[in-house]
């Protein structure tokens, strides 16, 4: 190719000069946007390369492929021989060794195992990841040739992984005072699943703590005595049978029934603590033989409780009221819509296209699912929403249908409110309950004049809350929980019935361990500080010990009630109210947790599980749940 020699080719070879590569390049030919240039480390080989005149990345790329280590070098010169760089080729050798040397240092084969550990316990995959070609690519070139590990070494590790989070779960729980635990049964894929978690509340920092303790597989007849059997069974394998206040579950039958049969009565003498006896053991698939069992107090669900309420009672009174007409075509309606969105890839497109939002479809049997779905239906403009329909070819949602939906969304919203604080598992307490229930019984009635449809129906959810929480509001220990909650303390109460509260807190601070009590008010004062020859000589007072305390005790409880402070941190002032607040809050009021445990992000059963035993199934699900009370790292 000839060398254009016009005026344009002699501003490109002036514009060369400013190269970083200008060393290694001669221009040889002009093409409008681009330029030929001839790679001087190619010779006697022509070797002409094209780039912009703008940009230099395609050089650069030629060199890096071509002439390793000589990208930059402005000592070369024309009509030198790829032979002559050799010595620099060498050199980038051993930088390429010495990083590589580098990171064998850094990233271990152990530390590669722990890795690929923590990857299929936490995301829950399938152990056969290991053994696929592409993974195995993965680690091999991201590490420079270490290894993955075999499925036979992951067994292991999950067994090592397994007994070390157990020991440190125990020794956990052996320094708690009080715990709660959660029970739900799950079925899924033909397979059944018990699954139990435990909660408590840190005594330094009063921050909600929770593990898994089991995840077992129920096979054949599940019966009352197979339930309480797996309860009773965890609770011994963890120690903790003698320091849980309650157990929380939903109000099904199977476990309202277990706990009606084998529950300790909370009412009896200590001498008489409501051991049963004749029960078998269904854990192992032994024979049966006679044993010694007893369950704790349980604690219905209050989410349960409130979906209930919203579900049963709320179509009860729909289907006996006037408005039963409207409520069932404006739902059918509403329905249809999710369907075709759910089914038809054309459906949700067009919910996007018209809506600028993704239109929630209701997938899983829960109403506050339900009901942030309808939210979002009614949040569309009507002229949206018939453009929807068309383009669904459902049937138009009339005026008063649309007004119906309006009132649905803004009559049940405090209670779709209650349901997410109920199921908010870091900062739900025993004594959110009943303020909850309160507030929301007034909300409801505040609602009742304004409603157009549902006033009936809000006057027969407000009957249902109170005759479903009705146990709940006549427990004492919810009482002392709510009592004991700063945000509450005894606002929530009658002004006739606080006299009577602050007796009760008196009562119960007066039992507490006078241990504990004491090492939470020597953190907080030095009153044994001796700074005087009086503080020295000092005996005591001549006042009797019971009566100090008893106003101790009841001056404690003055300030507390008289308080502003709406946070857990004030509580560090009055340590017996600390204490009764460890005790009787402990509890959750929801099987949220549980609940959780069973989720695992939608990959818990599948095809991919049935491999493995049910024993690996189960340590595998509690090693992802306490990994953030536990350390997952294997030896």
């Amino acid at each position: 190719m000839e060398v254009d020699h016009n005026e344009s080719s002699v501003e490109i070879k002036s514009a060369m000069h400013t190269w970083r590569y200008r060393h290694h390049f001669t221009y040889k030919a002009d093409q409008g946007k681009n330029i030929i240039v001839q790679c001087n480390l190619c010779l006697p080989r022509v070797n002409l390369l094209s780039t912009s005149k703008t940009s230099t990345s395609n050089l650069k790329k030629h060199l890096d492929r071509t002439h390793l280590g000589c990208e930059a070098r402005p000592d070369v010169k024309r009509g030198r021989k790829k032979e002559e760089y050799n010595g620099e080729e060498s050199r980038h050798c051993q930088l390429k060794k010495l990083k590589a040397e580098i990171i064998s240092k850094c990233m271990t084969q152990t530390k590669i195992d722990e890795l690929i550990f923590n990857f299929i316990v936490e995301d829950c995959q399938s152990f056969y990841v290991l053994e696929q070609p592409g993974f195995r690519k993965l680690v091999a070139g991201l590490t420079e040739g270490l290894r993955s590990m075999d499925r036979v070494t992951l067994f292991t590790k999950v067994d090592q992984g397994f007994s070390r989070m157990r020991e440190e779960l125990m020794d956990k729980l052996s320094n708690i005072q009080y715990v709660c635990t959660t029970a739900d049964i799950w079925t899924a894929n033909s397979r059944s699943f018990f699954g139990m978690t435990c909660h408590w509340i840190d005594k330094h920092s009063l921050e909600r703590k929770s593990a898994a303790l089991g995840f077992a597989r129920l096979q054949g007849r599940i019966t009352h005595d197979t339930i309480a059997g797996r309860i009773h069974d965890i609770h011994v394998a963890y120690n903790i049978e003698s320091k849980v206040q309650t157990t929380v579950t939903d109000n099904g039958s199977p476990f309202i029934s277990v706990f009606r049969e084998f529950a300790v009565d909370s009412k009896e003498s200590d001498d008489d603590i409501g051991f049963y006896e004749n029960v078998s053991t269904v854990l192992e698939g032994e024979p049966e033989q006679d044993m010694l069992l007893f369950l704790p107090t349980v604690q219905r669900c209050a989410s349960h409780t409130l979906e209930l309420i919203v579900t049963e009672d709320f179509w009860q009174a729909v289907s006996q009221g006037p408005m039963c007409q409207l409520h069932y075509s404006t739902m059918a309606k509403v329905y249809a819509i999710w369907n075709k969105c759910h089914h038809l890839q054309v459906g949700m497109d067009s919910a996007e296209e018209i809506g600028k939002m993704a239109l929630v479809v209701p997938a899983v049997i829960r109403w506050n699912v339900e009901y942030c779905a309808v939210q979002k239906i009614v949040s569309l403009s009507e002229r949206e929403l018939t453009e929807l329909c068309a383009r669904l070819e459902v049937p138009r949602m009339q005026p008063e249908e649309m007004a119906f939906l309006k009132e649905y969304v803004t009559v049940f919203h405090p209670l779709a409110f209650a349901l997410e604080l109920f199921q908010a598992e870091q900062k739900c307490y025993l004594g959110l309950v009943i303020p909850t229930v309160l507030s929301l019984k007034n909300k409801l009635n505040e609602q009742k004049d304004s409603a157009n449809y549902l006033s009936g129906v809000i006057n027969a959810i407000v009957v249902a809350i109170d005759l479903r929480f009705q146990e709940l509001f006549a427990s004492t220990e919810a009482k002392i929980a709510t009592a004991t909650t700063p945000q509450f303390r005894l606002l929530w109460m009658a002004a006739s019935d606080r006299e009577e509260m602050c007796a009760l807190l008196a009562t119960e601070a007066a039992q507490m361990d006078p241990g504990n009590i004491t090492e939470a008010n020597t953190s907080r004062n030095s009153s044994n500080t001796i700074e005087t020859e009086d503080d020295f000589f000092s005996y005591g007072s001549v006042k009797p010990a019971i009566q100090i305390q008893q106003r101790g005790v009841m001056e404690e409880i003055r300030k507390y009630v008289e308080g502003t402070g709406k946070s857990l941190e004030c509580l560090q002032d009055f340590p017996r109210m600390k204490q009764l607040f460890l005790k009787y809050n402990t509890t959750l009021p929801s099987t949220a947790p549980v609940q959780r445990l069973f989720s695992q992000k939608g990959n818990l059963v599948t095809s991919q599980r049935n491999f493995l035993t049910d024993d690996y199934f189960e340590r595998i699900q509690l090693l992802r749940y306490n990994s953030n009370v536990c350390t997952l790292v294997t030896d």
